[in-house]
C-alpha cells in the first residue's frame, strides 16, 4: 500500500486509536503517526509500547498533520477541539470516532477553523477492552465505518479519508448525522444500555448470590456482562448526547417486552415462537452478512457451546 498521509495526529489512545496507529503502520499508510493522552499513565504506556510518537501536548502532536482524528468521549469532543484549532495546519482534515455524530458535529463545528475540513465518521468496531494496550491491527477488518460529511465537507477530503478507512480494512458507507445516531440507538446504544441494566438487576437480586451468578453463567448473561464492561466514561457521554433516540428506542422496548410478558402470561405459545422465528432471522442476516460467527459464545476461540 502506499503513503495516504504525511503526518496523522491521533488526540486520545484507546483501543480505536491504538489499533489505528497500528494498522497504519502495518500497511505504511503515513510517514509518521503522533499522539497525545490526557493522562500521563496512559501516554507511559503508549511509549512504552511503541504505539506512535508521543506528544507532551495536544498542540504538539497535531502541529504539521495532514489528519488529526478525535478518539476522545464524546463529551470532551467540543474542548479538544477548542483547544487544537490554532495549531491545525491549513488544509488538514478532522476526523472523529465518536459513536454519536450530531452531538459531536455541533461541539466541534464552531471551533474549525477556515481552510480545516471536518469529516465527521464512526467505525463500528471495538471491544469491552480499552487503553493503548488493546488495541490491534486487525480491529477494522471487514467492520463499516460510517462518514456523515457535511454539507459543504469538502470532496478530496472525503474521498482521501475513505482510502484511508478503506485501506485499514474497513468498508465505508455515508449517511447523515440524526439518521446515523437513531440507526445506531437501535443497534448499539440501547443494546448496552439493557445489557448494563440486566447486570444490575443480577446485582439487585438478593436471593441470587453473587457466587451463583459468577459460578453458573450460561452464554446470555456472560454476554451482556461482557458488554457492560465496556468504558463506563464513554458510554455514559453516548447516553447523554444520544437522549432522543435512545429514549426513543426504549420506549419501543418497553413496549415489546410487554408484548412478550402478556404472551408468558397468557400462555401464548404460538405468539413467542413467531416472535422467536422473526428474530432468529435477523440473526442469520448478520452471519450472512459477515458481520459475525455462527461459532458458540461469539466466536471466542477455543469456546463450547452452552
Amino acid at each position: 500500500m502506499s503513503v495516504i498521509y504525511d503526518r496523522v495526529a491521533l488526540i486520545g489512545l484507546g483501543l480505536i486509536a491504538g489499533s489505528m496507529a497500528l494498522a497504519i503502520r502495518e500497511g505504511g499508510l503515513a510517514r509518521e503517526v503522533t499522539g497525545f493522552a490526557r493522562s500521563q499513565a496512559t501516554r507511559d504506556v503508549a511509549c512504552e509500547i511503541d504505539l506512535c510518537t508521543v506528544c507532551d501536548t495536544a498542540a504538539e502532536a497535531v502541529a504539521g498533520a495532514d489528519l488529526v482524528v478525535l478518539a476522545v468521549p464524546v463529551g470532551a469532543m467540543g474542548d479538544v477541539m477548542a483547544e487544537i484549532a490554532p495549531h491545525l495546519a491549513p488544509g488538514a482534515t478532522v476526523t472523529d470516532v465518536g459513536s454519536v455524530k450530531q452531538s459531536v458535529i455541533d461541539a466541534v463545528a464552531p471551533h474549525l477553523p477556515a481552510g480545516v475540513h471536518f469529516v465527521p465518521g464512526h467505525p463500528l468496531a471495538g471491544t469491552e477492552h480499552s487503553g493503548p494496550r488493546a488495541g490491534f491491527a486487525s480491529l477494522f477488518r471487514n467492520r463499516w465505518w460510517l462518514l456523515t460529511p457535511l454539507p459543504d465537507s469538502d470532496a478530496d477530503a472525503i474521498a482521501r479519508l475513505d482510502r484511508l478507512i478503506t485501506a485499514l480494512g474497513a468498508k465505508t458507507d455515508r449517511m447523515e448525522a440524526p439518521h446515523h445516531d437513531l440507526v445506531l440507538a437501535v443497534t448499539s446504544h440501547a443494546p448496552h444500555l439493557i445489557a448494563y441494566t440486566m447486570v444490575g438487576v443480577a446485582d439487585h437480586l438478593r436471593r441470587v448470590s453473587g457466587e451463583e451468578v459468577i459460578q453458573y453463567s450460561a452464554a446470555g448473561f456472560r454476554d451482556f456482562t461482557r458488554i457492560a464492561a465496556s468504558d463506563p466514561t464513554m458510554w455514559r457521554d453516548v447516553f447523554l448526547h444520544n437522549k432522543e433516540a435512545t429514549l426513543d428506542i426504549l420506549g419501543r422496548f418497553t413496549e415489546e417486552l410487554f408484548v412478550l410478558q402478556r404472551a408468558i402470561r397468557m400462555g401464548d405459545g404460538q405468539q413467542l415462537h413467531d416472535y422467536f422465528t422473526r428474530t432468529r432471522a435477523i440473526r442469520r442476516g448478520i452471519i450472512e452478512a459477515g458481520q459475525d460467527t455462527e461459532a458458540p459464545d461469539f466466536g471466542r476461540p477455543g469456546a463450547r457451546a452452552t
